[in-house]
C-alpha cells in the first residue's frame, strides 16, 4: 500500500449570482460568517475567529490562504463571482476518497450563495444532525428536489424554506449506510417556531438513523 504525506487535493468551486465584493465580504467579515459558516454549536465564533482571522493571512487579489497551503478566493465582476476552496495536495492520492475538508466547503460555499442570492431575513438558526444511514433515505427525508453537489454531497430546499444540506461518507447513491451530516438552515425564526423545525426534524432523524445525534446551540 502506497502512504502518502500529504492529504487529497481539492477544487471546490461554487459561482454566486453576487458582486465579487460582497462575496468577499462575506468570507471575511464575521458576523456574516455566522450567517452561512457551519453551524451553530457552543464554539462556533471561537471557530470563526481562528480560522478567518487568525490563521488566515489575506492577499490580493480577493484570497485568503492557510499554513496548509490552501486556500478560499473571490473572482468576478460587480454582477456574478465564484468562490473556490482548493488544496493542492498529494497528487498521487486517490481522487475519489472521502475528504471531510472537501465536502464541508461543499456545504458551506452552497450555504454562501443561498445567503447571498436568495437574501433571506433574519439570523439564522440551524439543526446539525449526524448518524448512519443511507443517503437516499435521507435525501427523502429531506422531502423535496435534490441539486447534487459531487457525488457525496447534494442540497435539498424545502418547501417552507429550510435549506438541507445532506453529506455522507459514501456516496448518497450508494446501497450502503455510512455516516451522514445534515445541516438545516433557518432564517428568521422565534423561539416557538424554530423549536417546532428541531423537534420535527429529531423525530424524523431518529426514526431514520442509526446513532443519531441533533445539535442546536
Amino acid at each position: 500500500m502506497t502512504e502518502h504525506s500529504e492529504p487529497k487535493p481539492y477544487d471546490v468551486e461554487q459561482p454566486v449570482a453576487a458582486g465579487r465584493d460582497e462575496v468577499w465580504d462575506a468570507v471575511t467579515q464575521p458576523p456574516v460568517l455566522r450567517q452561512w459558516f457551519g453551524w451553530d454549536h457552543d464554539g462556533l465564533d471561537h471557530e470563526i475567529q481562528q480560522i478567518f482571522v487568525d490563521e488566515a493571512t489575506l492577499t490580493s487579489p480577493e484570497r485568503m490562504g492557510w499554513p496548509d497551503s490552501s486556500f478560499l478566493e473571490v473572482t468576478g465582476d460587480d454582477d456574478r463571482s465564484t468562490v473556490r476552496a482548493v488544496r493542492i495536495g498529494d497528487p498521487a492520492a486517490d481522487p475519489v476518497a472521502f475528504d471531510a475538508m472537501e465536502e464541508g466547503w461543499r456545504v458551506f460555499l452552497a450555504q454562501l450563495r443561498f445567503l447571498l442570492e436568495e437574501r433571506p431575513e433574519g439570523l439564522r438558526r440551524t439543526v446539525h444532525l449526524t448518524g448512519s444511514a443511507r443517503g437516499r433515505g435521507v435525501l427523502a427525508l429531506a422531502d423535496g428536489e435534490a441539486l447534487p453537489l459531487g457525488t457525496r454531497t447534494a442540497q435539498v430546499m424545502t418547501a417552507d424554506g429550510q435549506l438541507v444540506l445532506v453529506s455522507g461518507h459514501e456516496p448518497l447513491d450508494s446501497p450502503e449506510a455510512g455516516r451522514i451530516e445534515v445541516v438545516v438552515s433557518t432564517f428568521g425564526l422565534g423561539d416557538d417556531a424554530f423549536a417546532e423545525v428541531r423537534d420535527d426534524w429529531t423525530q424524523r432523524w431518529a426514526a431514520l438513523a442509526r446513532e443519531a445525534v441533533v445539535t442546536v446551540a
